[in-house]
């Protein structure tokens, strides 16, 4: 589905929806931004010919919203997860509190979970509180994979922006664990760089070639040794992570979140 024409990720911050304090620049991505910016929230329907002047794509948080719709009413049956990584973990994790706000009733009964891998911090502790609220009232599942030194669920400065929820993190060597926040939340450690860049050499050897790993991803392991965290964000680790460390994975997520 469309998105938009443009893909805004800027980090001004707003209290858009009077449950605490979130990133702008991921909700100007879902084309609510003018309200936003108004303070109004989201509106719950809009013109998509003469919103903002009009456009030529249709608005992306509506449009998918009203896919869904469509597609759960011509199946009574079937369920579906939000995910992402990276910008796309962001929007995964806005899009049910926009859900959350307008009380889509057929879409928070049948989303059974949120899975992002990679996802920035995008609101402030009373955003977090209301989205930990809401998840455990309509049951439904909230998975934030991080990988290593991944520098981008670090950022924007927790001095504002917090996580909620769980994350499942795995470290270098791919072992997973639960924990509240990350290692290192707001610094990065070059160690993770030099250890990632020397399994780069081992890792299709050891484990086949299907985890042999290509000269592009090499020359990210080096340029994280100078930007450390950069390499760590690449959708193959989060690959490995869940294809590799997927015994544990499915026995510790068993137990911590069903207990």
């Amino acid at each position: 589905m469309n998105a938009g024409e443009t893909w805004d990720t800027g980090l001004s911050h707003g209290d858009s929806y009077g449950v605490g304090w979130n990133l702008l620049g991921f909700l100007e991505t879902f084309a609510c931004w003018v309200t936003s910016l108004l303070g109004l929230g989201c509106p719950e329907e809009v013109d998509h010919d003469s919103y903002y002047g009009g456009r030529q794509a249709p608005l992306a948080y509506y449009d998918i919203r009203d896919t869904l719709r469509t597609l759960l009413r011509k199946n009574p049956e079937a369920k579906f997860i939000v995910t992402g990584h990276s910008l796309g973990g962001a929007l995964a994790a806005l899009f049910p509190a926009i859900c959350f706000y307008h009380d889509e009733r057929l879409l928070l009964d049948r989303m059974e979970a949120i899975y992002t891998f990679g996802q920035p911090r995008v609101g402030d502790d009373a955003f977090g509180n209301y989205m930990d609220m809401n998840l455990k009232k309509r049951g439904i599942k909230y998975y934030r994979y991080v990988y290593c030194n991944d520098v981008v669920p670090r950022v924007p400065s927790d001095r504002v922006f917090k996580h909620f929820g769980n994350c499942v993190y795995y470290d270098s060597k791919y072992q997973l664990s639960i924990v509240e926040e990350v290692p290192y939340k707001n610094y990065l450690s070059i160690c993770g760089g030099i250890s990632m860049l020397i399994r780069s050499f081992v890792l299709g050897r050891k484990y086949g070639e299907d985890y042999k790993e290509g000269w592009l991803l090499f020359a990210m392991r080096i340029v994280g040794l100078l930007i450390p965290g950069l390499p760590a964000h690449c959708p193959q680790d989060y690959v490995n992570s869940t294809r590799l460390g997927s015994h544990s994975h499915h026995h510790l997520l068993s137990h911590h979140f069903h207990h």
